[in-house]
């Protein structure tokens, strides 16, 4: 599918963006895991999130859709999951497979894993350590990639795991894997990444604590609980508002509100970014739904000025870089992004794709090391076709550029928008872009 955007002026209206992809994800395994009966409300059902939800199926969890966004899940227990019958295919969702091999490593049989041509490119071997070294086997391909075959065992070794990176996918793994070991397993990371996966496992009766310690962000998990069912409330995701958000701040007198969208303080990085770049964001309605802050975002259109993003608020905004390249393009000065080496190994080289796409469409961009440097404001930006490479942020940064601009963008393999944001053309174009499908 090819979309096109072509330039528009000041947008306006309301909109609410779908339901965080990590807590959907989450919440569909925690389910599956919980004893009893439990309820989602607002899932995400875009195509990673359902590709989990055949995964859990295929697992023996009872899975029933009630409506849009409303799901029923009958648990199985932990360690309650039955052998699958065939390959667990997750498509696109890196955070589907890895958190799943998590749980996998704590059941007695052999899974096996696989997925889409870009999941298959990323690399897993920073997931199957550390559940080697509590007792799982792998066998995968180089660099421990899909497809892989994952033996578990029910009697698993609770370890103490030091992540090299601050990563919310290794240490909600790990974390999951010691739901299964007996006694206290403990992941030290760098830096604290988002933490919905200890929310959600307190929630529902599980021993977890957190802390900053002499070592970095202590995260500790007692193994072998019931898990309660419960009625998990998504949030809308942060990271697919980060695309309304960043084109009504550049859109000239624009006002747009970005309803019930989740501002945990591990997800807030974007917006800390953009106020520094002088974006005026207000917080509206603020309250707490299934024990993640929520607030409505009132956006109006402001002029933005460079700034030096330090390496450390990362794992806050790990997603938002491509959205904010696009952000800094349209700013006075040149905005300095430190740090960016995870973003190598995304759903696609983003940093090297953000930098070509911005190249063609005329931004001043250069890579030193891990850093991206974004000179604006740019001027007349350039008419380009941009190949997305399968992902989905990088596909909707690029139709963002192409409204902004002073000449359209043209985005190849944009269905895989559908794995994170469906209906995102309709949202944007309801608020006054101009995003048309067009023939290749």
């Amino acid at each position: 599918m090819q979309l096109r955007a072509a330039p528009h002026g000041a947008l306006r209206g309301d909109v609410r963006v779908p339901g965080d992809k990590s807590i959907s994800h989450r919440a569909l395994m925690l389910a599956g895991l919980a004893v009893g009966e439990s309820r989602i409300e607002g899932l995400l059902e875009g195509a990673d999130v359902m590709a989990t939800a055949e995964a859990l199926r295929g697992l023996g969890v009872t899975l029933e859709r009630r409506g849009p966004g409303l799901w029923r899940a009958l648990g199985c227990g932990v360690a309650g999951l039955a052998e699958p019958a065939t390959v667990l295919d997750l498509g696109n969702a890196g955070t589907g497979v890895r958190l799943l091999m998590g749980i996998l490593a704590g059941h007695g049989f052999t899974s096996f894993l696989t997925g889409d041509a870009s999941l298959r490119r990323r690399p897993m071997r920073r997931i199957t350590e550390p559940l080697q070294a509590m007792g799982a086997e792998v066998l995968a391909r180089s660099g421990g990639r899909l497809p892989l075959a994952l033996t578990g065992r029910v009697d698993l070794v609770p370890i103490t795991y030091r992540s090299p990176v601050a990563s919310a996918q290794i240490k909600s793994a790990v974390l999951l894997a010691g739901l299964h070991a007996p006694g206290r397993t403990t992941v030290i990371e760098p830096l604290a990444s988002r933490d919905h996966s200890e929310r959600m496992l307190a929630a529902m009766g599980a021993k977890v604590t957190s802390a900053a310690t002499a070592d970095g962000w202590t995260v500790e998990i007692e193994g072998e609980p019931e898990l309660r069912p419960q009625h998990f409330v998504v949030p809308a995701d942060p990271s697919s508002a980060a695309f309304p958000l960043v084109a009504a701040l550049v859109a000239g007198d624009s006002a747009v509100t970005i309803e019930g969208i989740s501002v945990n303080p591990l997800r807030t990085g974007l917006l800390t970014t953009l106020r520094e770049m002088g974006g005026d964001l207000r917080l509206a309605n603020q309250r707490e739904a299934a024990g993640e802050p929520v607030a409505d975002l009132l956006v109006k259109g402001s002029a933005l000025r460079a700034v030096d993003v330090p390496a450390e608020r990362a794992p806050a905004m790990i997603d938002e870089y491509p959205i904010l390249a696009v952000a800094a393009a349209f700013a006075r000065g040149t905005t300095r992004m430190r740090g960016l080496g995870e973003l190598r190994v995304k759903e696609s080289d983003r940093l090297a794709l953000m930098a070509q796409g911005l190249a063609a469409c005329g931004v001043e961009v250069a890579i030193e090391g891990d850093d991206l440097l974004v000179t604006g404001p740019v001027g007349a930006t350039l008419p380009a076709t941009i190949d997305a490479q399968h992902d989905h942020r990088i596909a909707m940064s690029f139709l963002v550029l192409g409204g902004l601009g002073a000449a359209p963008v043209t985005v190849e393999g944009a269905e895989t928008i559908l794995t994170s944001f469906p209906g995102f053309a309709e949202l944007m174009n309801g608020i006054g872009a101009a995003i048309l499908e067009v023939s290749p």
